[in-house]
Protein backbone atom coordinates (compact mmCIF):
# COMPACT_ATOMS: atom_id res chain seq x y z
CA UNK A 1 0.00 0.00 0.00
CA UNK A 2 1.30 3.42 -0.84
CA UNK A 3 1.55 5.96 1.91
CA UNK A 4 -1.16 8.66 2.05
CA UNK A 5 -0.07 12.02 0.67
CA UNK A 6 0.57 14.56 3.43
CA UNK A 7 -2.15 17.27 3.71
CA UNK A 8 -1.40 20.43 1.76
CA UNK A 9 -1.30 23.44 4.06
CA UNK A 10 -2.39 26.41 2.01
CA UNK A 11 -3.33 29.02 4.58
CA UNK A 12 -1.60 30.16 7.74
CA UNK A 13 -2.17 28.27 10.94
CA UNK A 14 -5.24 29.53 12.76
CA UNK A 15 -7.05 30.82 9.66
CA UNK A 16 -10.81 30.39 9.89
CA UNK A 17 -12.27 29.01 6.71
CA UNK A 18 -16.01 28.43 6.42
CA UNK A 19 -17.66 27.46 3.17
CA UNK A 20 -20.63 25.95 1.40
CA UNK A 21 -24.31 25.93 2.24
CA UNK A 22 -23.73 26.29 5.97
CA UNK A 23 -21.79 29.48 5.34
CA UNK A 24 -24.72 31.10 3.49
CA UNK A 25 -27.14 30.07 6.23
CA UNK A 26 -24.94 31.46 9.01
CA UNK A 27 -24.61 34.74 7.06
CA UNK A 28 -28.40 34.94 6.75
CA UNK A 29 -28.79 34.35 10.49
CA UNK A 30 -26.24 37.05 11.30
CA UNK A 31 -28.05 39.58 9.09
CA UNK A 32 -31.32 38.75 10.83
CA UNK A 33 -29.73 39.50 14.19
CA UNK A 34 -28.60 42.92 12.93
CA UNK A 35 -32.12 43.67 11.74
CA UNK A 36 -33.53 42.59 15.11
CA UNK A 37 -31.51 45.34 16.76
CA UNK A 38 -33.36 48.05 14.81
CA UNK A 39 -36.64 46.26 14.08
CA UNK A 40 -38.53 47.76 17.04
CA UNK A 41 -37.71 51.35 16.05
CA UNK A 42 -39.91 51.23 12.94
CA UNK A 43 -42.99 53.42 12.74
CA UNK A 44 -44.91 55.90 14.90
CA UNK A 45 -45.02 53.53 17.85
CA UNK A 46 -41.39 52.49 17.49
CA UNK A 47 -39.19 52.35 20.58
CA UNK A 48 -35.81 54.07 20.95
CA UNK A 49 -32.41 52.54 21.63
CA UNK A 50 -29.93 53.76 24.20
CA UNK A 51 -26.37 53.00 23.16
CA UNK A 52 -23.34 53.54 25.38
CA UNK A 53 -20.02 53.46 23.55
CA UNK A 54 -16.61 52.41 24.88
CA UNK A 55 -15.92 55.96 26.13
CA UNK A 56 -19.17 56.02 28.09
CA UNK A 57 -20.94 58.50 25.78
CA UNK A 58 -24.68 57.80 25.65
CA UNK A 59 -26.82 58.18 22.56
CA UNK A 60 -30.59 57.79 22.47
CA UNK A 61 -31.79 57.28 18.94
CA UNK A 62 -34.58 56.03 16.74
CA UNK A 63 -32.67 56.42 13.47
CA UNK A 64 -31.65 53.05 11.97
CA UNK A 65 -28.44 54.37 10.42
CA UNK A 66 -27.30 56.07 13.65
CA UNK A 67 -27.89 52.89 15.68
CA UNK A 68 -26.04 50.68 13.21
CA UNK A 69 -23.13 53.12 13.01
CA UNK A 70 -22.74 52.94 16.77
CA UNK A 71 -22.97 49.15 16.95
CA UNK A 72 -19.57 47.56 16.65
CA UNK A 73 -20.39 44.70 14.27
CA UNK A 74 -17.60 42.16 13.81
CA UNK A 75 -19.39 39.50 11.77
CA UNK A 76 -18.09 40.09 8.23
CA UNK A 77 -21.28 39.48 6.22
CA UNK A 78 -23.47 41.42 8.64
CA UNK A 79 -21.50 44.61 7.95
CA UNK A 80 -23.39 44.73 4.63
CA UNK A 81 -26.58 45.54 6.56
CA UNK A 82 -24.84 48.43 8.24
CA UNK A 83 -23.66 49.73 4.86
CA UNK A 84 -27.08 49.74 3.21
CA UNK A 85 -28.46 51.75 6.11
CA UNK A 86 -25.63 54.26 5.67
CA UNK A 87 -26.17 54.47 1.91
CA UNK A 88 -29.92 54.99 2.37
CA UNK A 89 -29.12 57.74 4.88
CA UNK A 90 -26.71 59.47 2.51
CA UNK A 91 -28.88 59.12 -0.58
CA UNK A 92 -32.39 59.78 0.76
CA UNK A 93 -32.02 60.56 4.45
CA UNK A 94 -34.93 58.49 5.74
CA UNK A 95 -36.17 54.91 5.59
CA UNK A 96 -32.97 53.52 7.12
CA UNK A 97 -34.77 51.07 9.41
CA UNK A 98 -37.14 49.95 6.63
CA UNK A 99 -34.30 49.05 4.29
CA UNK A 100 -32.58 46.85 6.88
CA UNK A 101 -35.80 45.13 7.93
CA UNK A 102 -36.73 44.49 4.29
CA UNK A 103 -33.31 43.04 3.41
CA UNK A 104 -33.40 40.74 6.46
CA UNK A 105 -36.88 39.50 5.53
CA UNK A 106 -35.79 38.76 1.95
CA UNK A 107 -32.89 36.73 3.32
CA UNK A 108 -35.12 34.92 5.78
CA UNK A 109 -37.51 33.91 2.99
CA UNK A 110 -34.54 32.65 0.94
CA UNK A 111 -33.29 30.39 3.73
CA UNK A 112 -35.64 27.40 3.12
CA UNK A 113 -34.65 27.36 -0.57
CA UNK A 114 -30.93 27.33 0.27
CA UNK A 115 -31.47 24.54 2.81
CA UNK A 116 -33.24 22.46 0.15
CA UNK A 117 -30.22 22.83 -2.08
CA UNK A 118 -31.41 25.48 -4.58
CA UNK A 119 -28.43 27.20 -6.14
CA UNK A 120 -28.09 30.78 -4.79
CA UNK A 121 -27.51 32.17 -8.30
CA UNK A 122 -31.04 31.08 -9.31
CA UNK A 123 -32.46 33.04 -6.39
CA UNK A 124 -30.32 36.06 -7.22
CA UNK A 125 -31.50 36.05 -10.83
CA UNK A 126 -35.17 35.77 -9.86
CA UNK A 127 -34.85 38.53 -7.22
CA UNK A 128 -33.16 40.91 -9.65
CA UNK A 129 -35.97 40.44 -12.18
CA UNK A 130 -38.64 40.80 -9.50
CA UNK A 131 -36.98 44.00 -8.22
CA UNK A 132 -37.05 45.52 -11.72
CA UNK A 133 -40.75 44.72 -11.99
CA UNK A 134 -41.38 46.20 -8.51
CA UNK A 135 -39.57 49.44 -9.42
CA UNK A 136 -41.49 49.70 -12.69
CA UNK A 137 -44.80 49.25 -10.88
CA UNK A 138 -43.77 51.70 -8.14
CA UNK A 139 -43.06 54.39 -10.74
CA UNK A 140 -46.46 53.82 -12.35
CA UNK A 141 -48.21 54.18 -8.97
CA UNK A 142 -46.48 57.37 -7.82
CA UNK A 143 -48.70 60.47 -7.75
CA UNK A 144 -47.32 63.72 -9.16
CA UNK A 145 -48.11 66.94 -7.30
CA UNK A 146 -48.87 70.07 -9.31
CA UNK A 147 -49.11 73.73 -8.29
CA UNK A 148 -47.16 75.74 -5.71
CA UNK A 149 -49.60 75.71 -2.81
CA UNK A 150 -50.19 71.97 -3.23
CA UNK A 151 -46.41 71.47 -3.35
CA UNK A 152 -45.86 73.17 -0.01
CA UNK A 153 -48.69 71.14 1.47
CA UNK A 154 -47.14 67.97 0.11
CA UNK A 155 -43.71 68.83 1.51
CA UNK A 156 -45.15 69.48 4.98
CA UNK A 157 -47.05 66.18 4.89
CA UNK A 158 -43.97 64.23 3.80
CA UNK A 159 -41.98 65.84 6.63
CA UNK A 160 -44.76 65.00 9.10
CA UNK A 161 -44.78 61.34 7.99
CA UNK A 162 -41.03 61.19 8.62
CA UNK A 163 -41.28 62.87 12.01
CA UNK A 164 -44.22 60.74 13.18
CA UNK A 165 -41.85 57.91 14.08
CA UNK A 166 -39.39 60.12 15.97
CA UNK A 167 -39.14 61.38 19.53
CA UNK A 168 -40.56 64.76 18.51
CA UNK A 169 -43.72 63.26 16.98
CA UNK A 170 -45.95 65.23 19.37
CA UNK A 171 -44.71 68.52 17.87
CA UNK A 172 -44.36 67.20 14.34
CA UNK A 173 -46.45 69.92 12.73
CA UNK A 174 -44.30 72.69 14.20
CA UNK A 175 -41.09 71.01 13.06
CA UNK A 176 -42.42 69.91 9.66
CA UNK A 177 -43.25 73.52 8.81
CA UNK A 178 -39.86 74.63 10.12
CA UNK A 179 -38.05 72.09 7.88
CA UNK A 180 -40.03 73.12 4.80
CA UNK A 181 -39.32 76.81 5.49
CA UNK A 182 -35.63 76.03 5.95
CA UNK A 183 -35.38 74.19 2.63
CA UNK A 184 -37.43 76.87 0.83
CA UNK A 185 -34.97 79.56 1.93
CA UNK A 186 -32.12 77.80 0.08
CA UNK A 187 -31.34 78.41 -3.58
CA UNK A 188 -32.15 75.86 -6.29
CA UNK A 189 -29.12 73.66 -5.59
CA UNK A 190 -30.51 73.08 -2.07
CA UNK A 191 -27.08 72.77 -0.40
CA UNK A 192 -27.49 71.05 2.96
CA UNK A 193 -24.48 72.76 4.53
CA UNK A 194 -26.29 76.10 4.36
CA UNK A 195 -28.75 74.91 7.02
CA UNK A 196 -26.96 75.15 10.34
CA UNK A 197 -28.25 73.54 13.51
CA UNK A 198 -27.34 74.91 16.91
CA UNK A 199 -28.29 73.17 20.14
CA UNK A 200 -29.23 75.33 23.11
CA UNK A 201 -30.13 73.25 26.17
CA UNK A 202 -33.06 74.53 28.24
CA UNK A 203 -36.50 75.79 27.35
CA UNK A 204 -39.23 73.80 25.62
CA UNK A 205 -39.16 72.14 22.20
CA UNK A 206 -41.59 74.72 20.86
CA UNK A 207 -39.09 77.49 21.56
CA UNK A 208 -36.94 76.09 18.75
CA UNK A 209 -36.91 78.59 15.93
CA UNK A 210 -35.67 79.17 12.44
CA UNK A 211 -33.34 82.11 11.80
CA UNK A 212 -33.26 83.41 8.25
CA UNK A 213 -29.54 83.87 8.18
CA UNK A 214 -26.51 82.80 10.20
CA UNK A 215 -26.45 82.48 13.97
CA UNK A 216 -23.67 81.27 16.22
CA UNK A 217 -22.78 81.40 19.86
CA UNK A 218 -21.08 84.56 21.06
CA UNK A 219 -17.35 84.04 20.98
CA UNK A 220 -14.98 84.42 23.91
CA UNK A 221 -14.70 88.15 24.62
CA UNK A 222 -12.00 90.33 26.06
CA UNK A 223 -12.21 93.48 28.18
CA UNK A 224 -13.83 96.34 26.32
CA UNK A 225 -16.49 94.39 24.44
CA UNK A 226 -19.27 95.86 26.62
CA UNK A 227 -18.78 99.23 24.93
CA UNK A 228 -19.30 97.82 21.47
CA UNK A 229 -22.66 98.35 19.75
CA UNK A 230 -24.70 95.17 19.47
CA UNK A 231 -26.91 95.98 16.48
CA UNK A 232 -26.08 97.26 13.01
CA UNK A 233 -28.03 97.82 9.84
CA UNK A 234 -26.29 96.85 6.58
CA UNK A 235 -22.82 96.41 8.11
CA UNK A 236 -19.70 95.35 6.23
CA UNK A 237 -18.07 92.26 7.70
CA UNK A 238 -14.36 91.48 7.77
CA UNK A 239 -13.52 87.78 8.12
CA UNK A 240 -9.97 87.18 9.31
CA UNK A 241 -7.60 84.43 10.15
CA UNK A 242 -5.22 86.76 11.98
CA UNK A 243 -4.35 87.16 15.62
CA UNK A 244 -4.87 90.75 16.74
CA UNK A 245 -3.02 90.61 20.01
CA UNK A 246 0.24 91.73 21.61
CA UNK A 247 2.55 88.82 22.18
CA UNK A 248 4.50 88.23 25.36
CA UNK A 249 8.19 87.71 24.56
CA UNK A 250 8.75 83.98 24.87
CA UNK A 251 11.72 83.48 22.60
CA UNK A 252 15.15 83.60 24.15
CA UNK A 253 16.26 86.37 21.91
CA UNK A 254 19.18 88.52 22.92
CA UNK A 255 19.16 92.23 22.22
CA UNK A 256 22.06 94.52 22.98
CA UNK A 257 20.71 97.92 23.81
CA UNK A 258 22.81 100.95 24.47
CA UNK A 259 20.12 103.37 25.63
CA UNK A 260 16.55 103.54 26.93
CA UNK A 261 15.39 105.12 23.64
CA UNK A 262 16.36 102.05 21.69
CA UNK A 263 14.39 99.85 24.06
CA UNK A 264 11.41 102.16 23.66
CA UNK A 265 11.63 101.79 19.88
CA UNK A 266 11.49 97.98 20.17
CA UNK A 267 8.39 98.16 22.36
CA UNK A 268 6.75 100.72 20.07
CA UNK A 269 7.42 98.63 16.98
CA UNK A 270 5.11 95.86 18.19
CA UNK A 271 2.34 98.30 19.14
CA UNK A 272 2.68 100.07 15.81
CA UNK A 273 2.38 96.81 13.88
CA UNK A 274 -0.86 96.03 15.72
CA UNK A 275 -2.28 99.57 15.35
CA UNK A 276 -1.38 99.54 11.68
CA UNK A 277 -3.45 96.37 11.15
CA UNK A 278 -6.39 97.81 13.10
CA UNK A 279 -6.33 101.08 11.11
CA UNK A 280 -6.40 99.21 7.81
CA UNK A 281 -9.46 97.22 8.89
CA UNK A 282 -11.19 100.42 10.04
CA UNK A 283 -10.35 102.33 6.86
CA UNK A 284 -11.76 99.53 4.67
CA UNK A 285 -15.15 100.34 6.23
CA UNK A 286 -15.69 97.12 8.17
CA UNK A 287 -18.16 97.40 11.04
CA UNK A 288 -17.94 93.79 12.22
CA UNK A 289 -14.66 91.95 12.58
CA UNK A 290 -14.74 88.17 12.98
CA UNK A 291 -11.57 86.18 13.41
CA UNK A 292 -10.73 82.52 13.82
CA UNK A 293 -7.81 83.49 16.09
CA UNK A 294 -8.04 85.55 19.28
CA UNK A 295 -8.62 89.32 19.20
CA UNK A 296 -6.97 90.73 22.32
CA UNK A 297 -7.82 93.48 24.83
CA UNK A 298 -6.04 96.29 23.01
CA UNK A 299 -7.77 95.55 19.73
CA UNK A 300 -11.17 95.06 21.39
CA UNK A 301 -10.99 98.47 23.06
CA UNK A 302 -9.64 100.15 19.93
CA UNK A 303 -12.60 98.78 17.95
CA UNK A 304 -15.05 99.80 20.70
CA UNK A 305 -13.82 103.41 20.51
CA UNK A 306 -14.70 103.44 16.82
CA UNK A 307 -18.13 101.80 17.22
CA UNK A 308 -17.04 98.52 15.67
CA UNK A 309 -17.92 95.03 16.83
CA UNK A 310 -15.34 92.25 17.02
CA UNK A 311 -15.35 88.58 17.96
CA UNK A 312 -12.38 86.22 18.03
CA UNK A 313 -11.95 82.46 18.29
CA UNK A 314 -14.88 81.69 16.01
CA UNK A 315 -15.08 78.02 14.91
CA UNK A 316 -13.99 77.41 11.33
CA UNK A 317 -17.38 76.04 10.19
CA UNK A 318 -19.24 79.14 11.43
CA UNK A 319 -16.74 81.36 9.66
CA UNK A 320 -17.12 79.33 6.45
CA UNK A 321 -20.90 79.55 6.53
CA UNK A 322 -20.76 83.31 7.18
CA UNK A 323 -18.42 83.70 4.22
CA UNK A 324 -20.65 81.59 1.96
CA UNK A 325 -23.75 83.54 2.97
CA UNK A 326 -22.50 87.11 3.30
CA UNK A 327 -19.78 87.05 0.67
CA UNK A 328 -16.27 88.35 1.18
CA UNK A 329 -13.29 86.14 1.87
CA UNK A 330 -11.30 84.98 4.85
CA UNK A 331 -8.15 87.10 4.99
CA UNK A 332 -4.81 86.01 6.35
CA UNK A 333 -3.26 89.47 5.97
CA UNK A 334 -4.75 92.96 6.03
CA UNK A 335 -2.23 94.69 3.80
CA UNK A 336 -4.56 94.56 0.78
CA UNK A 337 -7.90 94.80 2.61
CA UNK A 338 -10.54 96.64 0.58
CA UNK A 339 -14.30 96.94 0.15
CA UNK A 340 -14.56 93.98 -2.25
CA UNK A 341 -13.16 91.38 0.16
CA UNK A 342 -15.70 92.27 2.87
CA UNK A 343 -19.00 90.50 3.37
CA UNK A 344 -22.32 92.24 3.86
CA UNK A 345 -25.70 91.48 5.43
CA UNK A 346 -28.89 93.45 6.12
CA UNK A 347 -28.93 93.24 9.86
CA UNK A 348 -26.64 92.16 12.68
CA UNK A 349 -27.66 91.82 16.33
CA UNK A 350 -26.77 89.97 19.49
CA UNK A 351 -29.45 88.31 21.56
CA UNK A 352 -29.85 86.03 24.55
CA UNK A 353 -30.94 82.46 23.72
CA UNK A 354 -31.31 80.34 26.83
CA UNK A 355 -28.25 80.86 28.97
CA UNK A 356 -26.01 81.86 26.06
CA UNK A 357 -25.72 84.97 23.95
CA UNK A 358 -25.92 84.46 20.21
CA UNK A 359 -24.82 86.62 17.27
CA UNK A 360 -27.30 86.80 14.40
CA UNK A 361 -26.64 87.82 10.79
CA UNK A 362 -29.87 88.22 8.84
CA UNK A 363 -30.63 89.08 5.22
CA UNK A 364 -27.45 87.60 3.74
CA UNK A 365 -26.64 88.90 0.27
CA UNK A 366 -24.71 86.19 -1.48
CA UNK A 367 -26.22 82.78 -0.72
CA UNK A 368 -29.39 81.90 1.07
CA UNK A 369 -28.64 80.41 4.46
CA UNK A 370 -30.61 79.65 7.58
CA UNK A 371 -29.98 78.34 11.07
CA UNK A 372 -32.26 76.25 13.26
CA UNK A 373 -31.89 76.91 16.98
CA UNK A 374 -32.98 73.79 18.82
CA UNK A 375 -34.20 73.97 22.40
CA UNK A 376 -35.07 71.14 24.73
CA UNK A 377 -34.49 69.56 28.10
CA UNK A 378 -31.44 67.33 27.91
CA UNK A 379 -28.41 67.17 25.65
CA UNK A 380 -29.31 63.67 24.34
CA UNK A 381 -32.85 64.77 23.60
CA UNK A 382 -31.70 67.75 21.55
CA UNK A 383 -29.17 65.57 19.71
CA UNK A 384 -31.95 63.15 18.75
CA UNK A 385 -34.17 66.06 17.65
CA UNK A 386 -31.31 67.21 15.43
CA UNK A 387 -31.04 63.75 13.83
CA UNK A 388 -34.82 63.65 13.32
CA UNK A 389 -34.82 67.07 11.66
CA UNK A 390 -31.93 66.01 9.45
CA UNK A 391 -34.12 63.14 8.19
CA UNK A 392 -37.05 65.46 7.62
CA UNK A 393 -34.93 68.07 5.82
CA UNK A 394 -33.44 65.40 3.54
CA UNK A 395 -36.94 64.16 2.73
CA UNK A 396 -38.18 67.68 1.93
CA UNK A 397 -35.15 68.20 -0.33
CA UNK A 398 -35.79 64.93 -2.15
CA UNK A 399 -39.52 65.55 -2.47
CA UNK A 400 -38.86 69.05 -3.81
CA UNK A 401 -36.50 67.80 -6.50
CA UNK A 402 -38.67 64.83 -7.32
CA UNK A 403 -42.29 65.71 -6.68
CA UNK A 404 -44.00 62.33 -6.81
CA UNK A 405 -45.35 60.62 -3.73
CA UNK A 406 -46.82 57.32 -2.55
CA UNK A 407 -48.88 56.48 0.54
CA UNK A 408 -46.90 55.31 3.56
CA UNK A 409 -47.99 53.25 6.56
CA UNK A 410 -47.52 49.93 4.78
CA UNK A 411 -49.88 50.84 1.90
CA UNK A 412 -47.32 50.87 -0.89
CA UNK A 413 -45.63 47.74 0.46
CA UNK A 414 -48.89 45.75 0.39
CA UNK A 415 -49.68 46.98 -3.11
CA UNK A 416 -46.26 45.91 -4.43
CA UNK A 417 -46.68 42.57 -2.68
CA UNK A 418 -50.07 42.00 -4.32
CA UNK A 419 -48.84 43.01 -7.78
CA UNK A 420 -45.77 40.75 -7.62
CA UNK A 421 -47.84 37.84 -6.35
CA UNK A 422 -50.17 38.16 -9.33
CA UNK A 423 -47.25 38.52 -11.69
CA UNK A 424 -45.66 35.37 -10.23
CA UNK A 425 -48.62 33.29 -11.42
CA UNK A 426 -47.65 34.01 -15.02
CA UNK A 427 -44.18 32.47 -14.56
CA UNK A 428 -43.60 28.80 -15.26
CA UNK A 429 -41.25 26.52 -13.35
CA UNK A 430 -39.77 26.85 -9.91
CA UNK A 431 -38.89 30.50 -10.42
CA UNK A 432 -42.51 31.15 -9.50
CA UNK A 433 -41.75 30.14 -5.89
CA UNK A 434 -38.88 32.62 -5.69
CA UNK A 435 -41.16 35.42 -6.93
CA UNK A 436 -43.78 34.43 -4.36
CA UNK A 437 -41.18 34.58 -1.58
CA UNK A 438 -40.01 37.99 -2.85
CA UNK A 439 -43.61 39.26 -2.89
CA UNK A 440 -44.31 38.01 0.63
CA UNK A 441 -41.23 39.80 1.97
CA UNK A 442 -42.84 43.21 1.48
CA UNK A 443 -45.48 42.36 4.07
CA UNK A 444 -42.85 42.63 6.80
CA UNK A 445 -43.17 46.45 6.87
CA UNK A 446 -46.91 46.63 7.76
CA UNK A 447 -46.45 43.58 9.98
CA UNK A 448 -43.64 45.22 11.94
CA UNK A 449 -45.65 48.46 12.25
CA UNK A 450 -48.42 46.39 13.87
CA UNK A 451 -46.06 44.53 16.20
CA UNK A 452 -44.49 47.79 17.38
CA UNK A 453 -47.90 49.30 18.07
CA UNK A 454 -49.21 46.17 19.80
CA UNK A 455 -51.94 45.64 17.21
CA UNK A 456 -52.98 42.15 16.08
CA UNK A 457 -50.81 41.81 12.97
CA UNK A 458 -52.54 38.72 11.50
CA UNK A 459 -55.92 40.41 11.63
CA UNK A 460 -54.70 43.68 10.08
CA UNK A 461 -52.72 41.94 7.31
CA UNK A 462 -55.78 39.87 6.35
CA UNK A 463 -57.85 43.05 6.10
CA UNK A 464 -55.11 44.71 4.03
CA UNK A 465 -54.80 41.76 1.64
CA UNK A 466 -58.55 41.77 1.20
CA UNK A 467 -58.72 45.50 0.45
CA UNK A 468 -55.80 45.42 -1.97
CA UNK A 469 -57.30 42.41 -3.74
CA UNK A 470 -60.47 44.51 -4.22
CA UNK A 471 -58.35 47.20 -5.84
CA UNK A 472 -57.99 49.71 -2.97
CA UNK A 473 -54.36 50.38 -3.70
CA UNK A 474 -53.72 52.94 -0.96
CA UNK A 475 -55.16 50.92 1.93
CA UNK A 476 -52.67 51.01 4.80
CA UNK A 477 -52.51 50.90 8.58
CA UNK A 478 -53.88 53.73 10.69
CA UNK A 479 -51.94 53.31 13.93
CA UNK A 480 -54.06 55.79 15.89
CA UNK A 481 -57.40 54.07 15.34
CA UNK A 482 -55.69 50.65 15.16
CA UNK A 483 -57.46 49.88 11.91
CA UNK A 484 -57.07 49.93 8.14
CA UNK A 485 -57.80 53.02 6.06
CA UNK A 486 -56.91 54.92 2.89
CA UNK A 487 -53.52 56.46 3.67
CA UNK A 488 -53.52 58.71 0.60
CA UNK A 489 -56.58 60.46 2.03
CA UNK A 490 -55.11 60.38 5.53
CA UNK A 491 -52.08 62.31 4.19
CA UNK A 492 -49.51 59.73 5.29
CA UNK A 493 -47.24 60.41 2.34
CA UNK A 494 -43.65 59.73 1.50
CA UNK A 495 -41.59 60.55 -1.61
CA UNK A 496 -41.60 57.61 -4.04
CA UNK A 497 -37.82 57.96 -4.15
CA UNK A 498 -37.51 56.77 -0.54
CA UNK A 499 -39.27 53.50 -1.32
CA UNK A 500 -37.45 53.06 -4.62
CA UNK A 501 -34.03 53.47 -3.08
CA UNK A 502 -34.92 51.24 -0.11
CA UNK A 503 -36.15 48.51 -2.43
CA UNK A 504 -33.09 48.61 -4.70
CA UNK A 505 -30.62 48.73 -1.77
CA UNK A 506 -32.35 45.87 0.07
CA UNK A 507 -32.34 43.63 -3.00
CA UNK A 508 -28.69 44.42 -3.74
CA UNK A 509 -27.70 43.58 -0.17
CA UNK A 510 -29.70 40.33 -0.29
CA UNK A 511 -28.06 39.26 -3.55
CA UNK A 512 -24.66 40.15 -2.15
CA UNK A 513 -25.12 38.06 1.00
CA UNK A 514 -26.54 35.13 -0.97
CA UNK A 515 -23.59 35.14 -3.34
CA UNK A 516 -21.00 34.70 -0.56
CA UNK A 517 -20.25 31.01 -0.04
CA UNK A 518 -16.91 31.20 1.71
CA UNK A 519 -15.37 33.40 4.40
CA UNK A 520 -11.64 33.27 5.00
CA UNK A 521 -10.56 35.10 8.12
CA UNK A 522 -6.85 35.66 8.65
CA UNK A 523 -5.57 35.01 12.17
CA UNK A 524 -4.81 37.98 14.37
CA UNK A 525 -1.07 38.36 14.82
CA UNK A 526 0.04 39.29 18.33
CA UNK A 527 1.85 42.57 18.82
CA UNK A 528 5.25 40.94 18.35
CA UNK A 529 4.39 40.48 14.71
CA UNK A 530 5.00 36.72 14.50
CA UNK A 531 2.46 33.97 14.85
CA UNK A 532 2.60 31.73 17.91
CA UNK A 533 4.79 28.75 17.24
CA UNK A 534 6.72 30.54 14.49
CA UNK A 535 10.21 31.59 15.53
CA UNK A 536 11.37 35.04 14.51
CA UNK A 537 13.66 35.00 11.50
Amino acid sequence: MSMMAPPIILLKDGTENKQGKQQIISNINACSVVADSVRTTLGPRGMDKLIVDSKGKTTISNDGATILKLLDIVFPAAVVMCDIAKSQDAEVGDGTTSVVVLAAELLKRSKPFIEEGVHPQMLIRAYSKAAQEAVRYLDSLAVKIEGDSALRDMLVKCAMTTLSSKLVSAEREHFANMCVDAVNILDERLPLNMIGMKRVPGGSLLESRLVRGIAFQKAFSYAGFEMQPKTYAKPLIALLNIELELKAEKENAEMRIASVDEFQKIVDAEWNILYDKLKKIHEAGAKIVLSKLPIGDVATQWFADRDMFCAGRIPQEDLDRTMAACGGSILTTVTQISRDVLGECDKFYEQQVGSERYNFFEGCRKAQACTILLRGGSEQFIAETERSLHDAIMIVRRAKKNDSIVAGGGAIDMELSKHLREHAKTIAGKEQFFWQAFARSFEIIPQQLCYNAGIDATDVLNKLRHKHAKGEKWAGIDIHSEDVKDNMMACIWEPSLVKKNALISAVEATCLVLSIDQTIKAPRTPSGGTLPGFPQQ
